[in-house]
C-alpha cells in the first residue's frame, strides 16, 4: 500500500532528491505521532537508493538495529552527547576521527544541563567529512524521530542542515509536531503533517481493511481522526478481537493493539500519580469541564489536584488544557489510558465522579453504576426509569447506553432480557446493525415474558432485514399486536402493527387486508403515526383516502422518528408533496438525535419523490449520502435502494451510460426488489433512443406476471412508460395497461397514481381524444409536480405542433422548455428546442435562468407572491407601494418563465441558491395538503 494522501509530501522529498547533485537542501517532516513521519522518511531513503544517493540513517530504527551501541540512550539515562551524531557518520568516518575519540562527555559550562553542551566546532567537523564523503557519490541524511537525539546531535544536524544547499548533500529530518530544539528554530524548509481528509483515510480503509466493510470504517475512521497509523492498527486491531462490539456502552470496548496503546499513552507511566488519577478521570468522565476533573481526581487521589499539578513535562503529549476544559490531544489518548489502566482503578474513577457531580443527576446515577461490580436491581430501575428522559432530552445513543448497563446491572433474568431488546431496539434506530445484534444476540437463554418475545421476534425481523411477506410472519406479528394491545401495552403492539406492514410493502404478497383489520382493532391509538403508517404501508393504493384523513388528523409534531412515519405513509400513498415537506421536517431532528438508521430511510424516500416531482437539485444533495448511510449501518435493502434512486438520477439528466451501470450495481445488490432499478433502466434506455427496449424494460413494472410488478413502486414509472410505448409503436397494449390503471384510479385517492394516469392517457390518446386530455390534464393543480407539468406541455406542443398549429405549439414548448432547463432535464430541454425551432421559434432559449439575474429584491417580491400573500400585503412588509409590486411581478414573470403566481413556487424551487427559509425562518404553521410546508427546511 503506497502512502495515501501524502501526495504533496512526497512531492516535496522527490524535488529535492532529484536536485542533487546539482544542488543540495534540507527539509524538516513535522507531525503527531502516528501520522507517517517514518514512513515518509522511508519513501525518501527509497528514493534516494534508486537515484544512487548513499543513504546515512539515524533514529527509532538504526537505535532498534545497534541495541548495544554503547554511546546510545539507555533505560534511565540521559543520551550520552553527539551518540547520535556518531551513530549516523559512523559509516564514513575513520575510527581515528576527531568525533571518535574517548566517549565521554565534555565539561559543560555551569549553567548547561546535563546532555546539552554544544561545541560549533563539532558541526564544522561533522560538515567537513559529509563532503569529503559526497565527493564521490551524493548523500542522502535521512533522520527519524529526531526529537528523541541529544542535543548537541541536534544542533549538528541542524548546523549541517542550513550549510548543505551548496554540497551534493540532502538532509531529511522526521520530528515530532510539538518538538522545540534547534532543528525546528534553524529556520528550515518544512512539511507539516495534517490529519488525513475524509477520502484519504477511506482509501488507506479500502486498502488494508476492505473485508471490514463499511460501517466498521466509518467508525475506525471517526476514531482515528485523520491519523494514518490510527486507521491501519485499529482495523487490524477490530479484525484480531472476538468480543463484543465497540459501543458507546463500554469505554473501554474499543479495541486497541499494543503498538496504539504504547504510541497514544506513551509518557503516562511517567506522570506523578495525583496527574495520572486526574488523566484517568477525564478519560472516564467523557466530558471536558476542567473543575469537575480536578474534583474528581483529587478524590481519586486522596488530596488536592490543582492545575499547577497539571504542569508537568510530557503531559501535554496527551491533553491539553485552559481554566476550564480539558481536552485530549487526539480521540485514541483516551482509549490508550483506558486500556493502560486495571478495571479497578476505573471504577474507583467512576465513583469520585458520582462523589462531585452532585448537581448533575443523570450523570451522577450514571457513574454510579459504572462503579459497581455484579447486580444492582435498585440501580437498574433507576437507570430504566431515566431513559425515558434521556430520549427526550440528549442523544439517543446515551438510552442505548444506559439500557445496556442497566440489563448488566438486572438481578433477574427476564428484566435483564427486556432490557437488552429495548436497547436493541434504539441502537437499530441509530443505525448500529452491529451493536443491535449483539445486544439481540444477548438475550438468548434469558426468562422472556409472552409480549417480550414478540418483541424479540419482531426485532429479528427487523434488524436482520430479512423482512418478507411471508403469510405466516405476517399473521404472526398482527395476532402478537392484538394480544399486547389488549394487555395494555399499546407501544410494543403499535410497532408489531409496524412490522407486519412493512414485511407487506417488501414484497407486496402478504396478507395486506390482516394487517388493516389488525389496524382497525387498534383504533384507540388514533392517528398515532405508527398506526398510519402501518395503513399506509400494508395497502398504498386502497388505504389511500384513509391515510390521507389520518394524516389530516395527525398532530403537530416535533418528534423525528414521528414526522419520518408520517412522511413515510404520505409517501406510500403517493403523495410525494406532503411526503417531502414532512421528510424535510424530519432530517434536521433526525441528525440532532443522532437517528442515522431511519435518516438513511427518509433520505432514501425523499430523493426518489424529489426526483419524480421534478426538485432535482435537492434530490441529488441527497443521493449519495443516503447510500452511504444505509451501507454504514448495515442496511442493504436500503442501500440498493439508494443505488437504484441515483441510478435514476443519471437516467433523468440523459447520464445514460452510468445510469445503466448503476442500475445493474443496484439489481445485484442483497435482497434489493427490482422495481426502482428498472424504472431508472427503462428511463435510461429512453433518453438513449433506445425505444423498444426501454417499453420491454418498464413494461415488467406493470405487468402481473413480470419480475419488476410491484403496483406502488411502479407507479412513478408510468408516464415513462407512456412516452415509450408512443416513440415504439406499443400504443394499444400500453392503451390497455392504462386502461386498468384508470380504474384502480376510481378506487382510490393516490396523487401519484391520478397525476401519472392523466398524463398516460393523453399520451396514448388517438387524435380525437387527445387534446381534451392534455388540456384536462393541464388544468390539474401540478405547482408542485414542475416535471411532470413541463413534460406534459411539451407532449402538447408537440402534439399540436405536428397538428400545423405552430403558433399554438409554441405556447407550452417555451413554458416546457424554461422548466426543463431550470430542472436540469438536458434529454427533453432539448426535445423542447428542436420542437420549437420546427414551430418557427428562432433564438430558443438556451439554458436555465441565472439566478443572478434577480436582484436580492427580486427573490424577496417572488418568495413573498409564491407564498400567497396580495401585492398590498407584500408592499406592506417591504414598504412598497401595492402598485410597485404589481410592476416588480411584471417584469419578473417572464424572467422567470412563469405566466401566474401559481407557478412561482414550483419555479423557485428549482433555482439554485435560493431557499425559502431566507424569507420566512421560523415560520412552522401547517399548510393544506398539495402546498408547501414552510418549515420544511
Amino acid at each position: 500500500m503506497g502512502l495515501i494522501g501524502r501526495e504533496r509530501e512526497i512531492s516535496a522529498i522527490g524535488a529535492l532528491i532529484g536536485g542533487v547533485p546539482h544542488r543540495g537542501g534540507a527539509l524538516v517532516i513535522r507531525g503527531a505521532t502516528g501520522s507517517g513521519k517514518s514512513a515518509l522518511l522511508r519513501e525518501a531513503v527509497g528514493s534516494a537508493r534508486t537515484s544512487g544517493l548513499r543513504v546515512l540513517e539515524v533514529g527509532e530504527a538504526t537505535r532498534s538495529r545497534e541495541a548495544g551501541y554503547e554511546a546510545g540512550c539507555t533505560e534511565g539515562r540521559l543520551p550520552l552527547p553527539l551518540s547520535g551524531l556518531r551513530r549516523l557518520l559512523e559509516p564514513v568516518a575513520e575510527p581515528s576521527h576527531e568525533l571518535f575519540g574517548e566517549q565521554r562527555a565534555p565539561e559543560p559550562a555551569p549553567h548547561a544541563a546535563a546532555g546539552t553542551f554544544w561545541d560549533p566546532s563539532t558541526g564544522v567537523a561533522a560538515l567537513r567529512l559529509l563532503n569529503r564523503a559526497a565527493a564521490p557519490r551524493p548523500i542522502l541524511v535521512a533522520v527519524d524521530d529526531a526529537q528523541r537525539l541529544d542535543r548537541p546531535t541536534q544542533e549538528a544536524l541542524a548546523f549541517i542542515a542550513r550549510r548543505c544547499d551548496a554540497e551534493p548533500i540532502a538532509v531529511v529530518i522526521a520530528v515530532d509536531e510539538d518538538h522545540q530544539g534547534a532543528l525546528v528554530s534553524a529556520g528550515l524548509p518544512e512539511v507539516i503533517l495534517d490529519p488525513l481528509d475524509d477520502d484519504a483515510a477511506h482509501h488507506v480503509l479500502a486498502a488494508c481493511a476492505a473485508d471490514l466493510g463499511t460501517a466498521a470504517h466509518e467508525r475506525i475512521a471517526r476514531h482515528a481522526a485523520g491519523n494514518p497509523l490510527a486507521l491501519v492498527e485499529l482495523a487490524a486491531a477490530r479484525r484480531q478481537a472476538h468480543r463484543r462490539p465497540e459501543s458507546a456502552g463500554a469505554p473501554a470496548s474499543l479495541p486497541l493493539t499494543a503498538r496504539l496503546t504504547a504510541a497514544f499513552g506513551a509518557g503516562l507511566a511517567d506522570l506523578p500519580q495525583s496527574v495520572r488519577d486526574a488523566v484517568l478521570v477525564a478519560a472516564v468522565y467523557e466530558e471536558d469541564g476542567l473543575p469537575e476533573i480536578l474534583a474528581a481526581g483529587s478524590v481519586l487521589a486522596g488530596r488536592p489536584v490543582t492545575v499547577d499539578d497539571l504542569e508537568v513535562p510530557g503531559l501535554s503529549r496527551l491533553i491539553g488544557f485552559d481554566g476550564v476544559r480539558l481536552r485530549f490531544r487526539h480521540p485514541l489518548v483516551r482509549y490508550a489510558v483506558l486500556h493502560s489502566e486495571p478495571a479497578d482503578r476505573r471504577r474507583a474513577a467512576h465513583a469520585a465522579l458520582a462523589d462531585v457531580l452532585q448537581e448533575e443527576p443523570r450523570q451522577r446515577l450514571w457513574h454510579r453504576a459504572q462503579a459497581v461490580t455484579g447486580t444492582d436491581e435498585e440501580l437498574a430501575d433507576r437507570l430504566e426509569s431515566g431513559c425515558t428522559k434521556s430520549l427526550r432530552l440528549g442523544p439517543v445513543v446515551e438510552a442505548v447506553r444506559v439500557l445496556e448497563r442497566a440489563a448488566e446491572l438486572s438481578a433477574d433474568s427476564g428484566g435483564r432480557g427486556r432490557r437488552l431488546l429495548l436497547a436493541c431496539e434504539q441502537a437499530f434506530g441509530l443505525g448500529r446493525v452491529e451493536w443491535a445484534e449483539y445486544l439481540l444476540g444477548e438475550t438468548a437463554g434469558t426468562a422472556l415474558s409472552d409480549a417480550d418475545r414478540a418483541r424479540r421476534q419482531w426485532l429479528r425481523d427487523t434488524v436482520g432485514d430479512q423482512g418478507t411477506g411471508r403469510r405466516d410472519r405476517v399473521l404472526g406479528l398482527c395476532d402478537d399486536a392484538e394480544r399486547v394491545y389488549a394487555a395494555g401495552d399499546r407501544d410494543l403492539a403499535l410497532n408489531l402493527l409496524l412490522g407486519a406492514a412493512l414485511l407487506c410493502w417488501w414484497s407486496e404478497s402478504g396478507p395486506a387486508a390482516r394487517v388493516r383489520s389488525s389496524a382497525h382493532v387498534l383504533a384507540g391509538t388514533g392517528a398515532d403515526p405508527r398506526r398510519i403508517a402501518a395503513i399506509a404501508l400494508a395497502e398504498p393504493v386502497r388505504g389511500a383516502a384513509a391515510v390521507t384523513e389520518l394524516l389530516a388528523q395527525a398532530h403537530f409534531t416535533d418528534d423525528g422518528e414521528e414526522l419520518s412515519l408520517l412522511g413515510m405513509a404520505a409517501h406510500a400513498v403517493g403523495d410525494l408533496p406532503r411526503a417531502v415537506d414532512l421528510f424535510c421536517r424530519a432530517e434536521p431532528r433526525l441528525r440532532e438525535q443522532g437517528l442515522l438508521g431511519v435518516l438513511s430511510q427518509v433520505m432514501a424516500m425523499r430523493t426518489a419523490d424529489r426526483l419524480l416531482l421534478g426538485e432535482w437539485r435537492q434530490a441529488t444533495q441527497a443521493a449519495e449520502e443516503s447510500r452511504r448511510l444505509a451501507e454504514r449501518g448495515g442496511r442493504p435493502r436500503w442501500a440498493g435502494s439508494a443505488m437504484s434512486t441515483d441510478a435514476l438520477a443519471h437516467a433523468l439528466r440523459g447520464q445514460w451510460e452510468d445510469a445503466l451501470r448503476l442500475a445493474d450495481t443496484a439489481e445485484l445488490a442483497p435482497r434489493a426488489t427490482a422495481a426502482p432499478a428498472r424504472l431508472a433502466r427503462g428511463v435510461a434506455l429512453t433518453n438513449a433512443g433506445r425505444h423498444a427496449e426501454a417499453y420491454e424494460v418498464l413494461r415488467s413494472l406493470f405487468e402481473p406476471a413480470g419480475t419488476g410488478h410491484r403496483l406502488r413502486t411502479s407507479l412513478g414509472g408510468l408516464m415513462f412508460y407512456a412516452d415509450a410505448a408512443e416513440r415504439s409503436g406499443h400504443l394499444c397494449e400500453a392503451r390497455r395497461t392504462v386502461a386498468a390503471l384508470e380504474r384502480t384510479a376510481l378506487t382510490t385517492t393516490s396523487p401519484l397514481l391520478h397525476v401519472q394516469v392523466r398524463y398516460a392517457r393523453a399520451v396514448l390518446a388517438d387524435h380525437a381524444d387527445a387534446e381534451s386530455r392534455y388540456l384536462d390534464a393541464l388544468a390539474t393543480d401540478l405547482s408542485r409536480w414542475p416535471l411532470v407539468r413541463a413534460k406534459l406541455e411539451l407532449a402538447y406542443g408537440s402534439w399540436l405542433r405536428r397538428r400545423r398549429r405552430a403558433a399554438e405549439a409554441r405556447v407550452p414548448l417555451n413554458s416546457s422548455l424554461v422548466t426543463l432547463d431550470l430542472i436540469g432535464a438536458a434529454p427533453w430541454a432539448e426535445q423542447a428546442r428542436s420542437e420549437l425551432r420546427a414551430a418557427g421559434e428562432r433564438g430558443a432559449a438556451n439554458g436555465p435562468v441565472a439566478p443572478d439575474v434577480l436582484s436580492e429584491q427580486d427573490v424577496e417580491i417572488a418568495l413573498l407572491a409564491a407564498r400567497g400573500l396580495s401585492n398590498r400585503e407584500i408592499g406592506a412588509q417591504l414598504h412598497l407601494s401595492p402598485r410597485t409590486i404589481g410592476s416588480r411581478l411584471y417584469r419578473l414573470f417572464p424572467k422567470l418563465g412563469v405566466s401566474a403566481r401559481s407557478q412561482l413556487s414550483a419555479t423557485l424551487d428549482l433555482l439554485p441558491d435560493i431557499e425559502r427559509q431566507d424569507v420566512h425562518q421560523g415560520d412552522r404553521r401547517e399548510t393544506p395538503a398539495g402546498h408547501r410546508m414552510v418549515s420544511a427546511g
